[in-house]
């Protein structure tokens, strides 16, 4: 399939400016405007959303001091099923996701995982001054850009702007520092295989250095044009579950595209880890029955990582969820 770049008008642009405001008529129009980026497309970027630009290139830059470590010291961190941490070369596999295609090879970038929430047990951290807290203060702002959204999509539902507020009060949140080093890859090989996400919203922090590519229903692979201080979001899994199907779940793929290393920074999204995901009631008619079993959040998320780092985490898992 050829690749090309998207233009603004096929990855809607949405601009949070009246969410900080307070507007109430520009809030009505976000949510519009989110119901038809995740009813058609699944993806959309946001600017003016109140994430300090000078904090998002400093997690650009210990990702990348991170992954300079010597190898010894990022193996000495290597995460399992409950805990955070490295996760090597080739060690995961876009199991969980169909669109991966029969052929399926191991990953070919490195990362670190950081997570919050959820059932995970805690983290493990490098020895870099002032990386634990760093993190920590990225993962509060991206958190609280991701509860504002909340709201939005409520109400791009027809449902109370709190409804999804019980099932967040203690969200499932992971920060993904990966690097994809420069190389050649072979067929049906990429940085991370075509997938989708599994949790609730993508935030992806724009980059200059080329890699990823999507794949909307009725179009070939595309490069998502590079909007300065801007996040690009995607729908994953469970949100699809949760509206019935209605709002996507887009394939996506990454490799590293350019003859300089990749560093990228997707921080993931989800309810807390008890909540049951069942399609909500504006989703659901009798003409349009339930397509989904009620499920856990967390639930989900155990099946998805077991099946994806069985490897690492020991554990494994049915080809179809839960």
């Amino acid at each position: 399939m050829s690749v090309t770049e998207a233009s603004t008008g096929l990855i809607p642009v949405l601009d949070l400016q009246a969410l900080v405001d307070g507007d109430p008529e520009g809030i009505r129009d976000l949510a519009l405007e989110l119901r038809q980026a995740l009813e058609e497309i699944g993806f959309f970027s946001i600017v003016n959303h109140g994430v300090p630009w000078g904090l998002v290139e400093d997690i650009y830059g210990a990702t990348q001091m991170l992954h300079a470590l010597p190898q010894t010291e990022k193996d000495a961190i290597t995460m399992d099923r409950t805990h955070g941490g490295y996760l090597g070369m080739g060690a995961g596999t876009s199991y969980a996701s169909e669109i991966a295609g029969e052929v399926r090879k191991p990953n070919q970038n490195e990362a670190f995982f950081i997570h919050e929430g959820g059932y995970r047990e805690s983290n493990q951290y490098p020895d870099l001054g002032g990386f634990k807290e760093l993190t920590a203060s990225y993962i509060r702002k991206m958190e609280g850009l991701a509860d504002s959204l909340m709201t939005i999509l409520a109400l791009s539902l027809d449902l109370d702007a709190s409804f999804f507020a019980k099932d967040f009060d203690i969200p499932s949140v992971t920060l993904r520092m990966s690097h994809y080093p420069v190389m050649q890859y072979a067929d049906n090989e990429w940085g991370l295989a075509p997938h989708t996400d599994s949790s609730i919203f993508t935030f992806l922090p724009v980059n200059d250095t080329p890699g990823l590519e999507v794949r909307p229903a009725g179009y070939d692979w595309i490069q998502p044009s590079v909007i300065p201080c801007s996040f690009l979001v995607n729908s994953g899994d469970m949100l699809k579950r949760w509206t019935n199907g209605l709002y996507l779940s887009t394939a996506h793929r990454a490799s590293n595209l350019s003859d300089i290393d990749r560093y990228a920074v997707p921080f993931f999204y989800g309810a807390r880890d008890d909540a049951v995901v069942d399609p909500v009631p504006t989703t659901v008619s009798e003409s349009n029955p339930s397509r989904y079993e009620p499920i856990t959040y967390g639930d989900y998320q155990r099946w998805f990582i077991d099946r994806n780092y069985k490897k690492m985490t020991g554990q494994s898992a049915s080809e179809t969820p839960p």
